[in-house]
């Protein structure tokens, strides 16, 4: 780890443009079965993968939630949660970054004038990647984050230091939550520096990381000129919390794979039995896994669907629908993937815990990544809302 310097220009071909979400399916699957691989090995020795994110790129799929009118193909939501799922299931640091990216290319789409999502939609349609910088409610305390955006002459001065930059190390622009506004800026603007100091022991290689900001010039049109739709309904955090969704259904998912080949491998502690798949107890526990992901694959679907309908008819009573939707599917997907993660341990026994197998990866990734918006949290928000109507908070970090 250590001072990431500034990104240089980099030349890129054009990336590819995806005509349909069953070409979008496909690709994501496809670039899934290359990049599932080496993923352990990744893991285990966090190795950045630079390759695989330049590989995405010209995939084209970092341009799907783009809208129609921009050359996308304005993917529904509940593809676009899936596309996730299946990338996660290959490697859910590789998914978290394309998580982050769509999540602030809804900022843009809400918040930025025609002119902004014309400019930015382009960069994103030709393979450009985006990473998220968000700064904390409250000040000071370790490892809090505060950015401070003021007023100098025609533009701004942007300074401070964020512990919480999503997939910033891959990114080409950083998108910056900033109290009640939102700042676009190139990487490789003069004053932007990045630490590759994330040590967490799950999504190792995800990208994340501290940047610090050191009196940068902004221009006026660097800050999204909507920046007031941040308090008015949006689906702005639904479609962040969706593609969470995603990544803990991948990672579930991946982890019940990943058990049923040990069980087919493995012989039987029962001596009447061949293998360890013949035995009642472990097909039924491999049944109740399998029956609540694809329960949870539903509720994903449902949630997804919900945000549509918010999407077409921006109203609020379509935003808390979509929200209580994506709420249910995120806790349930976060259930899910530490259920699956801890069953393979279960199942497989102390064979399976050693070292040099990684499948700790699997429970690492799931017990990290659902600690973005803790189960708690969630039913609290959710039962105060039905209990007391009290709306749902919002939050415009990834």
């Amino acid at each position: 780890m250590g001072t990431v310097l500034q990104l240089h220009e980099r030349v890129r071909p054009p990336a590819h443009r995806i005509q349909s979400e069953e070409e979008a399916l496909e690709i994501a699957r496809s670039l899934a079965v290359g990049f599932a691989l080496q993923a352990s090995d990744r893991d285990i020795n966090r190795v950045l993968p630079y390759d695989e994110i330049e590989t995405l790129s010209q995939s084209g799929l970092f341009g799907i939630s783009v809208p129609s009118e921009h050359g996308g193909i304005d993917i529904s939501n509940s593809v676009l949660a899936e596309i996730i799922a299946i990338l996660a299931g290959a490697d859910p640091s590789i998914a978290q970054i394309l998580q982050t990216h769509f999540h602030v290319l809804e900022a843009v789409r809400t918040c930025g004038s025609e002119e902004q999502k014309s400019s930015l939609f382009a960069r994103v349609m030709a393979g450009d990647r985006f990473g998220s910088v968000s700064s904390d409610a409250g000040t000071g305390g370790a490892g809090q984050s505060n950015l401070q955006l003021t007023h100098d002459g025609l533009g701004y001065r942007l300074n401070g230091r964020s512990f919480h930059s999503a997939s910033v190390l891959f990114s080409d622009w950083i998108v910056m939550f900033i109290a009640d506004a939102v700042a676009v800026v190139p990487r490789n603007t003069e004053g932007v520096q990045i630490i590759d100091d994330w040590d967490g022991f799950g999504q190792r290689t995800s990208g994340n990381g501290t940047t610090i900001l050191h009196n940068i010039y902004l221009n006026v049109d660097a800050v999204l000129s909507h920046h007031e739709k941040l308090g008015q309904p949006s689906v702005i955090d639904s479609i962040g919390q969706l593609t969470h969704a995603g990544i803990n259904l991948g990672i579930a998912r991946s982890a019940l794979a990943t058990t049923i080949e040990l069980m087919r491998a493995h012989p039987s502690t029962d001596n009447s039995l061949k293998h360890a798949a013949d035995d009642p107890l472990i097909i039924t526990r491999v049944g109740e896994i399998a029956v609540r992901i694809e329960a949870a694959t539903a509720m994903v679907e449902r949630a997804g669907s919900k945000i549509d309908a918010a999407q077409i008819n921006l109203t609020e009573d379509h935003v808390i629908d979509a929200a209580l939707s994506v709420a249910a599917a995120q806790t349930v997907t976060a259930e899910i993937a530490m259920e699956a993660s801890n069953t393979l341990f279960d199942l497989a026994g102390a064979s399976s815990a050693r070292i040099g197998l990684n499948l700790d990866r699997h429970w690492r990734n799931a017990r990290i990544h659902t600690l973005h918006d803790p189960a708690r949290r969630t039913y609290n928000a959710v039962g105060n809302y039905h209990l007391n109507g009290i709306k749902p908070p919002k939050s415009s970090s990834p």
